[in-house]
């Protein structure tokens, strides 16, 4: 007879405002650099999606996987590299110029997947990309994550932010779930279990920030 799987309640992770405060004050705020804390600051009063932006724990996490990947070429979907917006690009543009890394950025003015197709078009670019990170329309992610399986390298990693979407991807039926948040809470659960079962990638989903999975593609 198969025993159920038995899960260990953790009374602390996510749920406690006081060890996140803790893990930002001991280990991620003292290492920030000063010119991303400045970026923040002012995203958080320009943007009013900040809150959803991606927080600075998450940035630990990421900065940390880039160092130990030294990318030579990096996708980024959303705002900084690949967005239709301009906008959210301008807000940072003082603080890229401010630490000497505009000539490593390629600022394309378009919705991604327009952009994707082209490169795989153009010829040359399959298996080019030694990183990318997708911060974009959810209701994309499962064709960013096609088109990335191509561009992205064996052994080259993907992170996708926002998968647990505040956490509701939980409450499947949408119980206690505002309606805003549901159309994409569904989005999140699809990508979820649609990444999930790739076999092409290893996953791991941390629980930072809105929650990021992070991908290693290995076939």
């Amino acid at each position: 007879m198969e025993m159920p799987e038995v899960i260990v309640p953790n009374p602390h992770l996510l749920q406690s405002d006081h060890l996140l405060k803790y893990i930002l004050e001991t280990s991620v705020h003292p290492r920030e650099p000063q010119i991303l804390k400045e970026l923040r600051d002012t995203t958080a009063a320009v943007d009013t999606r900040s809150p959803i932006a991606l927080d600075p724990h998450s940035g630990q996490l990421v900065g940390m996987l880039l160092k130990m990947l030294n990318p030579n070429r990096a996708l980024e979907i959303g705002i900084t590299a690949i967005d239709p917006k301009v906008e959210w690009y301008e807000v940072g543009l003082p603080f890229i110029k401010k630490a000497g890394v505009e000539h490593k950025i390629d600022f394309i003015h378009s919705i991604a997947l327009p952009v994707l197709d082209d490169l795989l078009f153009q010829g040359g670019n399959e298996g080019s990309f030694d990183f990318a990170f997708v911060d974009a329309d959810k209701n994309n992610y499962g064709n960013y994550h096609e088109r990335l399986m191509k561009l992205v390298r064996i052994g080259g990693v993907i992170v996708y932010d926002n998968v647990l979407w505040g956490g509701t991807v939980a409450s499947p039926d949408g119980d206690g779930v505002p309606d805003h948040m549901k159309e994409i809470m569904a989005m999140a659960i699809e990508f979820n279990g649609r990444i999930a079962g790739d076999d092409r990638v290893e996953i791991c989903v941390a629980p930072v920030g809105d929650g990021l999975t992070i991908c290693r593609r290995i076939s």
